[in-house]
């Protein structure tokens, strides 16, 4: 069966230009498409003779060859115009997924076009004594980071030139290539994907429309920080590529171990070491405060290690409002050391009379008695 002519397989005249062939290609892949046409059997026959005519009219040596000699030019392996359009889905897909939604085919070509690309968020460790999270500050930090290069404004040609289409891909980013049945599209070498070029890039940033600078930055850390706490800096990343929008600043806040307090969530825990006469009779003692204060404590009489006694709203206050947390003495009774002969005399006399005066071990050597006495009976 005689070969239909390719312009009149795509409905076009022989004077139609690149942008008609192609308008002309996409619209007949559209209305042939298989997946399209389940009920039309000859669907895919049509389909493949239109691809196959679009592949020999958009290549203008192609075109030519076919101007002057017809199908005759690429019959006997001149030429790939039957092995091109046999079964190219993929390329014609591509074309058709372009035209609907605006992309470059498959693997976002057209992203290619955008010489611009965002610049990377960026990642700050700022430390801080327990003190500043209590009260809050404004720090000043030096965070390195690309700014935009201020000799070619961003754009990373000199004197301002503005870039220009990459020959290699026709400014898609990216390049195809016949492999038998399919059509492989790779990431164009000559402009890494972007699509355009720079012939004359800018000296100081070679091109990239950035340079790299540590840059000084107030940073406002509020009172009741924690660590792991983050703070966002908008508009304050690196730099986008050739003039991009710039990425964001994260601060991430490590509250530094304190040498009196320990913190729970918005509480305090200071551990206070007491005598044991102090514990035992009782007395007041004066405790520091994290707003670098005291308060007075009074300690009952009898109190064992490990009480605890609440100051209350002396803890930390909550972040962004919302009051304070408390803050807990815990006791710690001391056994004193490096007794002196006369003390150790006293000691052993209390311990002659002081029999009753210990409850819990009166209570826990008790129940050691009954355990015992269980096992045995």
């Amino acid at each position: 069966m005689a070969k239909r002519d390719y312009y009149e397989t795509l409905g076009i005249n022989k004077d139609a230009t690149p942008e008609q062939i192609k308008k002309a290609y996409r619209t007949k892949a559209k209305e042939l498409h298989p997946d399209r046409n389940s009920d039309k059997p000859d669907a895919e026959a049509m389909f493949k003779e239109a691809n196959e005519a679009h592949d020999i009219l958009k290549d203008p040596e192609k075109k030519a060859a076919y101007d002057r000699y017809g199908h005759a030019a690429f019959e006997g392996g001149m030429g790939g115009g039957r092995g091109g359009g046999q079964g190219d889905f993929g390329s014609a897909f591509s074309d058709i997924f372009e035209d609907l939604f605006g992309g470059g085919g498959f693997g976002g070509a057209g992203g290619g076009r955008q010489r611009a690309s965002r610049g990377s968020d960026l990642r700050y460790n700022l430390r801080v004594s327990l003190e500043e999270a209590f009260s809050g500050l404004q720090k000043t930090i030096s965070v390195p980071t690309s700014v935009s290069c201020s000799t070619c404004d961003g754009t990373g040609a000199e004197s301002g030139a503005e870039p220009t289409h990459c020959p290699t891909c026709s400014g898609m980013g990216k390049v195809r290539a016949q492999q038998g049945f399919f059509t492989v599209e790779r990431t164009c070498p000559t402009c890494s994907g972007a699509g355009q070029i720079i012939k004359n890039p800018c000296k100081a940033c070679g091109g990239a429309g950035r340079q790299q600078k540590d840059k000084s930055l107030s940073v406002n850390i509020p009172a009741g920080v924690e660590t792991g706490t983050r703070i966002r800096l908008g508009g304050e990343g690196e730099a986008g590529l050739r003039g991009g929008p710039t990425g964001d600043l994260y601060i991430f806040i490590e509250v530094s171990d304190h040498p009196l307090f320990q913190r729970d969530s918005q509480h305090l825990y200071c551990r206070v070491p007491v005598s044991i006469t102090a514990a035992a009779l009782g007395g007041d003692i004066e405790v520091p405060t994290i707003d670098g204060g005291k308060s007075r404590v009074k300690i009952p009489a009898g109190s064992q290690s490990g009480r605890q006694m609440r100051l209350r709203n002396k803890g930390m206050p909550q972040l962004r409002g919302g009051g304070s947390g408390d803050m807990f003495i815990e006791l710690a009774v001391e056994t004193p050391v490096n007794l002196t002969t006369r003390q150790k005399e006293i000691l052993r006399e209390f311990d002659e009379v002081a029999a009753d005066n210990n409850p819990q071990g009166s209570s826990f050597f008790s129940k050691v008695r009954s355990f015992w006495d269980g096992i045995k009976s």
